[in-house]
C-alpha cells in the first residue's frame, strides 16, 4: 500500500515507519494518523516482521498536532480527531511485535504522545521533549495523561503536563522518559542494532511479556501475577520453549521459529 504520509520499509525482519509531513515538521493531522492505523494493521498481519521502528527522520521526529488542521475543528470534529488519535496509537502499544520509538529533535504535544505509545524509545543528543497543549487551553488527548504517568510516574507527569514547559534529553532520560541516548549519527545504527536484537528473541515469549506488561498497568497486582501466572505456564506448550531449554542445555544458540 503506497502512502502520503509516511514511509516504510522491510527489511531482515524489521519494519521501519517514518513520518513524512517535512513542511510541517510531521505534524499529526487525520490523514497521517489514518495511515498510520492501516498500516499498523498490516504489520500485525505480516509474520516476516519482528520488530519496528518509529521515526520521524533526521531532523524531527514530531512538532505535534497539525495545529493549522486541529484549530478548523468544532467539538464534533474534535471528537473524531482524537479518537482516530488515540486509536493509532493503541494499535503501537498493543502490537504483538516490539516497537522503538528512534527520535530525533522534538517530540512534542501529539508527537511526544506516539512516542510514548511506543515499547522502548531511544533519542539523540539535543532532542527535546512535552506536552505543552496547557499553552493552547486544551490538554493531551492522544493518551498522554495516561501513558505520561504510566512512564515517568503521576508526579513528573503532573509537572509537565500542568506547566506545559520541556524537557531536554538529559531530564528526560532521568525521569524515564526515554531509554538511552545516542550521538545523532548513531540513533538509527543503534536502534536497528536493538530491533534485530528483539527480532532474534523467542516471538511468542516476547509477545506474552508485552501482553502482560500492558495488562499489569491496568489491574491490581494480584490479577497481574495471575495472568503473569497463566502467560507463563502456556508457554510451555510452544516449540520455542523446548527450543530455549534445549540450547541452554547444550549449550548452543537457540534457533527460535515462533511456534
Amino acid at each position: 500500500m503506497d502512502f502520503k504520509t509516511l514511509l516504510f520499509d522491510k527489511e531482515d525482519g524489521l519494519g521501519t515507519i517514518t513520518l513524512n509531513r517535512p513542511q510541517s515538521f510531521n505534524g499529526l493531522n487525520d490523514e497521517l494518523l489514518e495511515e498510520l492505523s492501516l498500516l499498523m494493521d498490516e504489520i500485525t498481519r505480516d509474520d516476516e516482521i519482528r520488530a519496528v521502528i518509529l521515526t520521524g527522520g533526521s531532523e524531527v521526529f514530531a512538532a505535534g498536532g497539525d495545529i493549522a488542521y486541529i484549530a478548523s475543528l468544532d467539538t464534533l470534529g474534535a471528537a473524531k480527531f482524537v479518537a482516530l488519535a488515540q486509536e493509532a496509537m493503541d494499535k503501537i502499544e498493543n502490537l504483538d511485535k516490539p516497537v522503538i520509538a528512534a527520535i530525533n529533535g522534538l517530540a512534542l504535544g501529539g508527537g511526544c504522545e506516539l512516542a510514548l505509545a511506543a515499547d522502548v524509545r531511544l533519542a539523540s543528543e539535543g532532542s527535546v521533549f512535552g506536552l505543552p497543549e496547557i499553552n493552547l487551553g486544551i490538554i493531551p488527548g492522544a493518551g498522554g495523561t495516561q501513558r505520561l504517568a504510566r512512564t515517568v510516574g503521576p508526579g513528573w507527569a503532573k509537572y509537565l503536563i500542568y506547566t506545559g514547559e520541556n524537557v531536554d534529553t538529559d531530564q528526560a532520560l532521568k525521569i524515564g522518559l526515554i531509554n538511552k541516548v545516542f550521538s545523532k549519527d548513531m540513533l538509527m545504527e543503534e536502534a536497528r542494532k536493538l530491533g534485530k536484537k528483539l527480532g532474534s528473541k523467542a516471538p511468542i515469549a516476547l509477545k506474552t511479556a508485552k501482553k502482560c506488561i500492558n495488562y499489569g498497568g491496568s489491574v491490581d497486582l494480584a490479577s497481574g501475577l495471575l495472568f503473569e501466572q497463566k502467560s507463563w505456564a502456556l508457554l510451555f506448550a510452544t516449540e520455542d520453549q523446548k527450543e530455549g531449554f534445549n540450547a541452554f542445555l547444550e549449550k548452543r544458540k537457540p534457533g527460535f521459529t515462533g511456534r
